[in-house]
């Protein structure tokens, strides 16, 4: 057991002819020695610890810095991150708008042209239709007249008294004719 400074203030060494007994002091001083020797020693190691742990502590407290700045860094860069795909999405939401009005406004032009087209045609039609229609009734109206084909009404024999007979058209009286007389 270690000595305390209790002890070593109460020693009291016996008195022997020549003062205190030589061998008690020799053997008092040897223990205080290898108890400071011991403590010493101790004091040493915990001193060497104590180094150790406050370097690893300075080490701990260093990395939980980096850790620190690490997370700070890897936080603004997932904002950044999110804010560029936020801005890359609104982009492309409105690149993709842009073009849908455009095609849109594409397929109604389009739309325009071909009703503008259609209606062309529809005119062209009624105009066909309406030559057509004029032809045929020439051709109709061709057909209902006389082309001098029919045969005039014949004359009745003997003729009226006090008429005188003309040639029907396209005749021409003959010469010795017996009605020419």
């Amino acid at each position: 057991m270690p000595l305390t400074p209790l002890d070593i203030h109460n020693k009291e060494f016996h008195k022997g002819l020549r003062g205190y007994v030589e061998a008690e002091v020799d053997e008092f001083l040897d223990q205080v020695v290898r108890d400071y020797e011991a403590l010493i020693k101790e004091n040493s190691h915990l001193k060497e610890q104590v180094e150790s742990l406050t370097a690893q502590l300075e080490h701990y407290r260093h990395l939980e810095s980096t850790l620190q700045n690490t997370l700070i860094v890897a936080q603004e860069t997932a904002e950044e991150v999110k804010t560029s795909a936020r801005k890359e999405a609104d982009l492309i939401v409105r690149e993709a708008q842009l073009e849908a009005d455009r095609l849109i406004k594409a397929a109604e032009a389009r739309i325009g042209d071909l009703q503008d087209a259609a209606e062309q045609l529809r005119k062209q039609l009624q105009i066909f239709r309406a030559k057509v229609r004029s032809m045929l009734e020439s051709q109709l109206a061709l057909l209902d007249a006389d082309w001098g084909l029919e045969e005039p009404d014949p004359p009745s024999w003997p003729p009226p008294a006090g008429a005188a007979q003309t040639p029907a058209a396209g005749e021409t009286a003959a010469a010795g004719d017996p009605l020419d007389d």
